[in-house]
């Protein structure tokens, strides 16, 4: 789980990043800047490594490891993660979680586990943060890469229509480069795609996030 403040333009009908206060951000894997870690993977420790690089070239200083085993989440009873969730809502406070939505983005079990997770942890916890879930806007790479390479095997994000988007995040220049720099610093997870797509693409691909409300 990360937490981070930064600012950065967006669209008249969609959220600017500096409303969105304090941020919390829970994932899972070493490549979405984890809830999990990789334990069950020889990788492990390199994959450790490499997000605390990125998380230099990123800025980020404040990061929670809850140490799960990578793949196995939704075996897990969901009392302890929950409870850790949610007792890092009650510290940080913050005003937006950013999570996945019940797709998972990708399908995956971990992913969309911890979706539900986090739902319980807010329920639980003393604070009442906007919630936004990452989502697909119909850009053509995203399903070219998509069909390429089989990312969404499992299921694909949800779809959004423009004006149900609530966060749009358009990188460029310095900004993108940034990103860029950190994403290739994991690089057992991102280099052989981004040498297989070329960098060019693959930055186009990452240049653009969004973000919805729960549906």
């Amino acid at each position: 789980m990360t937490t981070t403040r930064t600012a950065t333009a967006a669209a008249d009908h969609e959220l600017r990043v500096t409303d969105l206060g304090t941020v919390l951000s829970v994932w899972a894997h070493p490549d979405d800047e984890n809830a999990t870690s990789a334990a069950r993977s020889a990788l492990a420790a390199t994959r450790t490594r490499e997000l605390s690089e990125a998380f230099d070239v990123l800025g980020i200083d404040e990061h929670h490891w809850l140490d799960l085993p990578d793949g196995g989440l939704e075996a897990l009873d969901p009392a302890t993660p929950v409870a850790r969730i949610a007792a890092v809502l009650d510290e940080v406070r913050p005003d937006t979680v950013l999570t996945f939505g019940p797709d998972g983005v990708t399908g995956h079990p971990d992913h969309r586990t911890v979706n539900r997770w986090v739902l319980r942890a807010i329920a639980s916890a003393g604070v009442e943060p906007r919630v936004l879930h990452p989502v697909a806007t119909g850009r053509a790479v995203e399903y070219d890469l998509a069909r390429e390479f089989d990312m969404w095997a499992l299921g694909g994000p949800r779809q959004c229509p423009t004006e149900k988007v609530a966060l749009r995040l358009r990188l460029a220049g310095a900004e993108l480069d940034r990103k860029v720099d950190a994403l290739l610093a994991q690089r057992s997870q991102t280099e052989d795609l981004a040498a297989a797509i070329g960098l060019d693409r693959y930055r186009t691909w990452v240049s653009v996030e969004a973000y919805a409300h729960p549906a």
